[in-house]
């Protein structure tokens, strides 16, 4: 099932598929890993939902919701 970033819940895995067409953000997106058909996990959800922590690559990534809502992905079972 597709679903953005923000829909991870913690211990899901997912494969990105897409990521907004907006340059500045798709090449900061990029730089830290976010590509598509990378694997990511997500590891770290606040309680009100505005932040979550990615492991992706080795690293692991904190993003907003106002960023993750745009980075679609496909849940891995």
């Amino acid at each position: 099932m597709v679903i953005p970033l923000c829909n991870m819940i913690p211990g899901g895995t997912a494969r990105i598929l897409c990521l907004p067409d907006w340059e500045a953000e798709a090449g900061r997106l990029y730089d830290l890993g976010f590509v598509p058909g990378a694997q990511i996990s997500c590891v770290l959800k606040k309680r009100n939902g505005q932040t979550a922590a990615f492991l992706i690559r080795g690293a692991v990534i904190a993003l907003r919701k106002e960023n993750s809502q745009f980075i679609l992905a496909e849940e891995l079972s």
